[in-house]
């Protein structure tokens, strides 16, 4: 199964680690270090050109996504569960 992270972007479900609202990277030390790193490692990617709601981890990458962590956060549980 697959979920779109918004504009062109899908993900296999298997690869998906963790979906954050973007208001963890301002809020957590350790998560700020997170992206740091993977900014380091080029293994940040950023989606469309509207202002990013969420935070998607996947095994290989961290992407910036236009939508809101709970609607990928359905789409994700509506897939896993079915």
């Amino acid at each position: 199964m697959f979920i779109h992270l918004g504009g062109e972007k899908i993900i296999r479900a298997a690869e998906l680690v963790a979906i954050f609202d973007l208001s963890i990277e301002k809020s957590s030390k350790i998560s700020k270090q997170f992206i740091t790193y993977a900014n380091k490692d080029k293994k940040v990617e950023v989606i469309g050109e509207e202002e990013s709601k969420s935070l998607v981890v996947t095994q290989t990458k961290v992407y910036y996504s236009p939508i809101s962590s709970m609607t990928l956060k359905k789409r994700a549980h509506h897939l896993l569960t079915n």
